[in-house]
């Protein structure tokens, strides 16, 4: 039974990557970059009678592996994982997470805790459902619409793999949506891990020129050096997102009038047929650090925490920003134009070049013990150097092949910004500690840019919970396509105050009784936005004189009875501004299933994912912009539950699911709308299948 079973996975794993590469040269792409590793889930074996520490678990295994080779059954035990994070103030890492929780919430649109909103299909502009401010400060350009598929070096993981390690993943749902990602990584020697991410979107959608080619690549490197004292990290990554754009579908009432039964979505027509977006962001990231003075190791022996530690940071990263039109705009979808009203190649392009030198200081009590009477103290200096270019296509040339375009230079800009950083904690025990986290910019072109963050933990057990009572303070200059942007269709020139916001939160964590419980209020200074005139498309950057207060609570429980599983996640949202703003009050999450061993092979877990949100007033989107705007008269879209139904399972090294997506659509409606004009994704039968190896 075990043997057909594993055979017929290879089958249909063979099977689907066949269809994955068989479309088009703008098939491949994807991972989510935005998916965080759940640490500390492991379904590999049982623990051994005695409790042994991470390392001397991977040297038993390994002393099995030389003395009796033909036995040894390599599994997620020889590898261990860490982010840059984890590694801020000691060397910390956990096992894989090699469980099935969240495994069918494989796109990033579809994150349980943080949705999006978009255009229609996996790989199309997207931004944030809830209310999420950014938390950063110093130049922007403000292209976020495609944030969601990139790899950045925040989103590399490293690995200690005392055997070659390498996942497998393949998401598909027919030609409609597919992702395929491979994950390979060992170590070179005891000190030295390499490794490599590759992953790819090539999906066609649900309606015409929604076929997009996403590529993510990655090659990672760990040093740690013997005596543990000094780090290097280092990663080399590539984006390549190509997104067309259709302008959205000319029937404005799909779901409401009556159709053809000869029309069908792939069939809809839409305004753009031979325009698209194209995003490419490279960049080279090198970061060292050096423990001075006494190392105390913990009891555990799997930690190093250091005394003093100095780093240096090294960045460098290039982003090019394209959109092209190739054809007459029949259907206005453009406000106007500028240059030409049947081509366009905007482009612009970001060099940076960060550097970053930090200084730490530990000073803790003589017992050693982890988060006990520990002062640290982190000072650092970031330099940032940009230079941008932004052209357009202009003048006719001829030659003698004719004529085309010649592209004009509109910008050509390069400053810098010096950035001073202090971060000071204080652990007066492992159940209460504070945190500070100043960040300035001192000198350059966003002068007077701040982010000031407080937060106090308090801790009562795992039974208690604990208690995180945070605030922050930022002041943010505005994005560079706010102020002075050039392209075919929009061109601005504004002065704007820089965003304010400033927040208090109260966070309730019970790991015993599953719960999370979060308040925040936000009061939001000289809010910047877009917005068009009344029945106008013109996308027009815009700021808010007035300020904004925004309340937003949110609630996780998950319930478990015997092999039933209920998990719940709910968001309520209340603004002074809802109009401007644009988010539903209410959204929710529900995840029932039951867990069961099937066939003594397979862990399996059957059930159905329910998302839903009020109506809101729905946001419009400039083609052409990248960006997400409030046009007038006001749009509110009814709002119907979204249902998924699931079938996953684990058997030994391999993770699969078969999902019914938007299984209940015809019941309550026949579809629904997230952004005015352009229709949500339809129901979609998908297979995904997660395969490991440990050799």
């Amino acid at each position: 039974m075990f043997k057909q079973v594993k055979y017929t996975l290879v089958l249909l794993l063979c099977l689907s990557a066949g269809l994955a590469f068989g479309q088009s040269p703008t098939n491949p792409n994807y991972q989510t970059p935005q998916q965080r590793a759940n640490y500390g889930r492991d379904t590999a074996a049982a623990t051994p009678t005695k409790k042994l520490t991470g390392d001397q678990e991977i040297d038993a295994e390994r002393k099995k592996e030389e003395g009796k080779r033909d036995s040894v059954i390599f599994t997620s035990k020889f590898i261990r994982v860490t982010n840059e994070r984890l590694l801020t103030d000691s060397t910390q890492v956990f096992p894989l997470d090699t469980g099935l929780a969240n495994f069918e919430n494989y796109s990033p649109l579809y994150q349980p805790r943080s949705p999006k909103i978009g255009l229609g299909s996996l790989g199309l502009p997207e931004r944030s459902l809830l209310f999420e401010p950014s938390r950063t400060i110093g130049f922007d350009v403000g292209q976020h619409f495609l944030d969601a598929y990139l790899f950045l070096p925040q989103d590399v993981q490293y690995y200690k793999a005392r055997v070659p390690y390498t996942d497998l993943q393949l998401y598909a749902g027919g030609q409609t949506e597919q992702v395929f990602k491979v994950i390979h990584t060992q170590n070179i020697n005891p000190q030295l891990n390499i490794g490599f991410n590759l992953n790819f979107i090539g999906s066609k959608g649900f309606y015409p020129q929604q076929n997009v080619g996403d590529l993510n690549a990655a090659l990672f490197s760990w040093y740690e050096s013997k005596s543990k004292r000094y780090n290097l990290l280092a990663n080399l990554i590539f984006n390549n997102l190509k997104s067309p754009e259709n302008g959205s579908i000319q029937n404005d009432s799909v779901f409401t009038a009556p159709q053809s039964s000869y029309t069908t979505a792939a069939n809809q027509p839409v305004r753009l047929y031979n325009s698209s977006d194209n995003i490419r962001n490279n960049g080279f990231y090198l970061k060292q650090f050096y423990y001075i003075g006494k190392i105390d190791s913990t009891h555990k022996g799997t930690s190093v925490l250091p005394t003093q530690r100095v780093a240096y940071t090294f960045y460098y990263n290039t982003s090019k920003y394209k959109f092209l039109q190739n054809e007459p705009d029949i259907y206005n979808v453009f406000p106007d134009y500028y240059y030409s009203s049947a081509y366009s190649k905007d482009s612009l392009t970001v060099f940076h070049i960060q550097n970053t030198f930090s200084y730490s200081f530990y000073l803790r009590s003589k017992s050693g013990l982890f988060a006990r009477n520990e002062l640290k103290l982190d000072l650092g200096l970031v330099q940032d150097f940009y230079h941008y270019k932004q052209y357009v296509a202009d003048t006719a040339v001829s030659n003698t092949f004719g004529q085309y375009l010649q592209l004009d230079k509109k910008q050509d800009n390069s400053f810098q910004d010096i950035t001073v950083k202090a971060k000071a904690g204080y652990k007066f025990s492992d159940k209460v500690f504070f945190d500070v986290d100043l960040q300035q910019i001192v000198q350059g072109r966003d002068f007077g840019d701040f982010l000031y963050d407080v937060k106090a933990t308090l801790s009562g057990g795992r039974k208690a919970g604990r208690i995180i009572l945070g605030a922050y303070s930022q002041s943010s200059s505005p994005p560079l396509v706010y102020t002075d942007w050039i392209s075919n269709h929009y061109i601005f020139h504004n002065s704007f105050h820089n965003q304010k916001t400033t927040s208090l939160s109260f966070n309730y964590i019970n790991d015993a009784l599953k719960l999370d419980l979060k308040a925040e209020y936000f009061l939001i200074s000289d809010y910047l936005y877009f917005s068009a005139q009344p029945n106008g498309i013109d996308a027009t950057p815009t700021q808010l004189n007035a300020p904004i207060n925004l309340l937003k609570i949110s609630l996780g429980k998950n319930l478990t009875w015997r092999n039933w599983h209920f998990d719940n996640y709910i968001v309520y949202q209340k603004s002074d501004y809802q109009n401007t703003l644009r988010t539903p009050s209410v959204y929710t999450y529900t995840s029932f299933s039951h867990s069961q061993f099937l066939f003594g092979v397979l862990h399996s877990n059957v059930g159905v994912d329910v998302r839903y949100n009020t109506p809101y007033v729905a946001p419009s989107y400039a083609t052409g912009l990248g960006q997400f705007y409030n046009s007038s008269p006001n749009v509110t879209f009814s709002s119907y539950p979204v249902a998924s139904v699931f079938f996953k399972a684990t058997l030994i090294r391999t993770n699969i699911f078969v999902q019914y997506d938007y299984a209940n659509q015809g019941l309550l409606s026949q579809g629904y709308y997230m952004v005015n004009r352009y229709p949500g994704p339809n129901h979609l039968l998908k297979i995904g299948i997660s395969w490991s190896f440990y050799n």
